[in-house]
């Protein structure tokens, strides 16, 4: 399998979990973000929407879109599960994941950053208010959830990692590189606190990677 990557790339991050926790192999191809690689036209011929990650599996098959991939990823290799056994379970990790996936990160990437300083003329200083008041949105919706659920354990749901605890990971990453601390949000830390316990959670974190910056 081949990932295109990059060491900034939230959604990367969760899906470099995935591969780790299921004992995948893969072979890296990075695209500089910042660099603007990812329009070129090698890269825009495996994912249209010029957006990473991409796995291409062994015959060619293209996945993108990380939540899609993790789902991928635990059909075709069950061990360890993502996902709880049980439908409501599933219901409730699916709906964690989804407060990054569709409803925090979406709305901090670059593209609509970029977007707003141009539309709007917004500065960096309003881009990184933007950007906080965002991740800090999401944070509220999961530290009420995880605090009062019962279905809360060690991780986001039981004692077992799901995929909603590599979304919480990827999301409180992306806060504290905008300077945001988890004081507040002390079950989102523990969980958070727990899962980098991992050594397969702690070596795909984005200041890890290469090319990432020595201090960030």
């Amino acid at each position: 399998m081949k990932l295109y990557t990059y060491w900034r790339s939230l959604a990367t991050f969760r899906v470099r979990i995935a591969l780790n926790l299921k004992g995948l192999g893969y072979d890296s191809v990075y695209v500089d973000l910042d660099a603007g690689q990812q329009r070129a036209a090698e890269f825009k011929a495996v994912n249209p929407q010029m957006v990473i990650p991409a796995l291409v599996e062994d015959d060619g098959n293209v996945l993108y879109q990380s939540m899609a991939i993790m789902e991928y990823l635990n059909e075709v290799y069950p061990e360890p599960p993502l996902l709880p056994a049980d439908p409501r379970g599933r219901a409730r990790v699916r709906a964690l994941s989804l407060i990054t996936v569709a409803d925090s990160h979406p709305l901090i990437v670059p593209r609509v950053r970029n977007h707003l300083g141009a539309t709007f003329n917004l500065d960096e200083a309003g881009k990184v208010t933007w950007v906080r008041h965002w991740f800090a949105a999401g944070l509220d919706a999961y530290e009420m959830h995880l605090s009062r659920d019962k279905a809360t354990g060690t991780y986001c749901h039981g004692d077992r990692v799901t995929m909603a605890d590599l979304c919480l990971v990827s999301h409180a990453a992306g806060y504290r590189v905008f300077k945001g601390t988890l004081e507040q949000y002390p079950t989102v830390a523990r969980i958070v606190g727990k899962c980098l316990e991992d050594d397969r959670f702690a070596r795909a974190q984005p200041l890890r990677q290469p090319g990432a910056p020595a201090s960030h």
